[in-house]
């Protein structure tokens, strides 16, 4: 085959007429055979920064590029993306046969492959990498690719320990080029991949972390089941979401309270069988309007584009891990929502489990950071969207889009409310040398005369019923923006509550601090998420009745295409080329060619039977 430009490959086989943001940088950087690490956010397009380099180097002569993925269910879609564009695909992993692999392998070792997707368990397998080394020897070992490359970090997020075996492919192969690609890494993480993976010579290109038609809400839990509900059903009734729990437990518990309540929503985490596991992510990947409760287990790699909404019932770990679970909302660009709800309790959950990891000191103190700067986006009442991008070194205006910009919180001089509960812990320690939780410290703040308060004298205390002006909800949110700020910790295993250092600055009046009010879930601006659901058109809001009605048969036929070929609908065409079809409605071959989205194996394939369609 001939050689061809990245732009030529990038029209003829994906049907795109041009690169966005760096992509064409990175392109032309990775096919001249130099190393790179891209940090480029969910949907920004980082498949393609490797794909277009391998196809063009497969084409010079180079042989194979290695995909070093992850997720067994990752690696299946891609290369059933790539079979759909007509690019040479395969992966290895354990759903294979023996006799598939053999294939596999074959066809790898002749030069067949464009590309191979494995897991890096089985990079650095003696039997793997003496096939490398055959493949190096001949000159048919192109590329590699490193995928999810966070995962290498013990700083991150989501790290595993098989990819820090991934050095050996440059200490093996040092001159084959190199792409690692990842969609978060602060600057401690980031640091960790150039060294583990020894891309100290790599050029780094960083892109906008700014996903802007993500509306990033944050809201303080108040029976959090009922609140998911509501805006489930306000906004996004009968649309694709994933819901994330921290436990197995909850998330069977909540995917089967909001079945009950007439959610089509699924269970998934890593305690389930695999065949169900595997069953539940076909149906998210394959029907619309699927819900799917989930621990973390579930979302690096999934590649749906018409994820509508993230909710978080618990708080993650910090603004990495909520910035890439968030990404996996509006990967089409479309509208889409990043709900939280969290309190007190996550708080101190959190900061326990990394007190009482089997961590080294600094490892937990760089944890503890990362949940401050977490637990700050929380608690602010300025923009969310900017505070998410300066964590990441971006600076940024007000987005008006989040639901501090759209509905500004009230704020309040909250010094001598946080004085008082203060006060309050010290008091305890001074009258019995003990220490209690957040309840019973409200309770004596309030005035409240329990037996606990009868029991232990504490209705004798000069800090009994100074506090009787605020309702429990404004203490526990007092409360819990002191945690957040660092002048309480909660310990143990009944979360008793101590004062840290700068809480004696707090006490002498030498710091003013100004806090959220306390509020119920925030008011929707009259800017709406698109609404879904069964009964509801799911065409774009610009089409017209009659290309509504082509979009909706082209969807239809693609559903059928889909499941002949066990593929998610999104694989065949993406929403936004079927809504270009639907909007310029092409009467030859010709013009469906100049479709975004339609590369030259498509239109062959597909062509006449999609201006059957179109002709109605």
């Amino acid at each position: 085959m001939p050689t061809s430009t990245p732009l030529e490959i990038l029209n003829e086989v994906f049907g795109y007429p041009a690169f966005r943001g760096q992509q064409q940088t990175i392109v032309d950087h990775v096919a001249g055979g130099s190393d790179a690490l891209v940090l480029m956010p969910t949907g920004g397009g980082k498949s393609l920064c490797y794909q277009v380099p391998a196809i063009a180097r497969h084409r010079a002569g180079k042989g194979v590029t290695i995909v070093v993925s992850p997720l067994i269910a990752l690696m299946h879609d891609q290369v059933g993306a790539l079979d759909e564009v007509g690019v040479e695909s395969a992966f290895l992993n354990s759903t294979l046969q023996f006799d598939d692999v053999q294939r596999i392998e074959r066809m790898m070792m002749s030069g067949q492959l464009v590309m191979l997707y494995a897991a890096p368990e089985r990079l650095t397998t003696p039997r793997f990498l003496a096939q490398l080394d055959s493949l190096n020897e001949r000159g048919l070992l192109s590329l590699f690719a490193i995928d999810e490359a966070h995962c290498v970090s013990q700083w991150g997020h989501d790290f595993r320990e098989d990819y820090l075996g991934l050095s050996v492919l440059h200490e093996r192969y040092p001159e084959v080029p190199r792409i690692a690609l990842t969609a978060t890494a602060d600057e401690h993480t980031r640091a960790d991949i150039i060294e583990r993976l020894q891309l100290q010579d790599a050029r780094l290109f960083i892109s906008s972390f700014d996903r802007p038609n993500i509306r990033y809400s944050l809201v303080e839990k108040d029976n959090p089941r009922a609140q998911l509900l509501r805006f489930i059903r306000d906004e996004h009734e009968g649309e694709a979401g994933v819901v994330y729990c921290q436990s197995r437990r909850k998330v069977e518990e909540t995917a089967e309270w909001l079945s009950q309540q007439g959610v089509n929503a699924l269970p998934y985490h890593a305690g389930l069988d695999s065949g169900v596991r595997q069953r539940h992510q076909d149906r998210f990947l394959r029907e619309d309007g699927i819900v799917m409760v989930a621990t973390i287990a579930f979302g690096m790699g999934i590649d749906k584009p018409d994820v509508r909404f993230v909710a978080h019932l618990d708080l993650p770990k910090n603004i990495e891990g909520y910035y890439q679970e968030t990404g996996r909302a509006g990967r089409d660009g479309q509208d889409a929502e990043a709900w939280l709800t969290y309190g007190l309790a996550d708080v101190v959950q959190q900061r326990r489990l990394i007190d009482d990891s089997p961590a080294h000191e600094d490892f937990k103190q760089v944890q503890r950071k990362k949940l401050d700067a977490l637990l700050a986006l929380a608690e602010a009442h300025d923009c969310r969207r900017v505070r998410l991008l300066d964590y990441f070194g971006e600076q940024s205006q007000p987005c008006g889009n989040c639901d501090n910009c759209l509905n500004p919180p009230a704020t309040w001089d909250g010094t001598e409310a946080a004085r008082k509960m203060l006060s309050g812990i010290y008091r305890f320690w001074q009258h019995g040398r003990q220490r209690f939780g957040a309840g019973h410290l409200i309770d004596v703040l309030r005035g409240k005369h329990t037996d606990k308060v009868s029991q232990y004298g504490h209705d004798k205390l000069s800090t009994f019923g100074i506090g009787a002006d605020l309702s429990e909800q404004h203490w526990r949110a007092v409360l819990r923006q002191l945690v957040a700020l660092g002048h309480v910790v909660a310990e143990g295993e009944f979360n008793t509550l101590t004062l840290t250092d700068s809480a004696r600055a707090v006490l002498k009046g030498e710091v003013t601090l100004v806090l959220r009010e306390a509020r119920d879930a925030p008011k929707r601006s009259g800017k709406t998420t698109r609404k879904g659901g069964k009964s509801a058109s799911s065409a774009p809001a610009h089409l017209d009745e009659g290309a509504r009605e082509r979009f909706e048969a082209l969807k239809a036929w693609r559903a059928g295409v889909a499941k002949e070929h066990n593929l998610p609908a999104y694989v065949v065409f993406h929403d936004a080329t079927l809504a270009e079809m639907a909007q310029l409605g092409p009467q030859s071959l010709g013009e469906l060619g100049g479709i975004t989205g339609v590369g030259a194996k498509k239109l062959q394939a597909y062509g006449d039977a999609l201006l059957e369609v179109l002709r109605g």
